[in-house]
């Protein structure tokens, strides 16, 4: 089972698409983004609405409008949009084992050094999770977005504008959201 939901990925590539490689914005509908990755719409709105309840993405205003980074891409980091979408998940959640060993017996409390601060096993996973949080917390929008740039081949990126653009120009009829 993964940590982190399939809304997270969706989101972290739907803000790839709202900002190019030098880190200027981009707008897209929520419509649009969905098509482009075959989700449902409904599902990204979610996704969406907890990503401005966080303010890393704005609505546009009008007929045409969608959404926009909120911050610059270079200063939305990963960590940002996991907890803006899953919230502040724990990788370990203790279980109190130690609390039960059969050694202490039922009848009386653990005593206070085996129950004391977290044990060696909660430690570790603590480490883990500071680690990973730190890891994300390096990584922004832009770096992503300039990782996928070298990895795809130019005209991909202007497949994907040329794509967008057409949706948002009219050319393609994609209904409101």
């Amino acid at each position: 089972m993964a940590l982190y939901s399939a809304g997270v990925e969706y989101g972290i590539h739907c803000l790839l698409y709202l900002a190019d490689e030098k880190g200027n914005g981009r707008e897209a509908s929520v419509r649009a983004l969905a098509e482009l990755q075959g989700v449902p719409p409904e599902l990204l709105a979610k996704v969406f609405t907890r990503l401005a309840k966080a303010g890393l993405v704005a609505a546009t205003e009008g007929v045409r409008g969608g959404f926009r980074l909120a911050r610059p891409a270079d200063e939305i980091t990963v960590l940002d949009i996991v907890r803006a979408i899953d919230g502040d998940k724990q990788i370990f959640e203790c279980r109190g084992v130690r609390e039960r060993c059969a050694i202490f017996g039922s009848d009386c409390p653990a005593p206070n050094w085996a129950v004391a601060d977290p044990c060696a096993i909660h430690a570790v996973m603590l480490q883990a999770q500071q680690r990973m949080e730190e890891a994300l917390a390096q990584q922004t929008v832009l770096d992503l977005v300039r990782r996928v740039a070298r990895k795809a081949p130019p005209e991909f990126g202007e497949q994907v504008l040329r794509w967008m653009n057409d949706r948002h120009d009219g050319k393609v009829e994609i209904g409101p959201l």
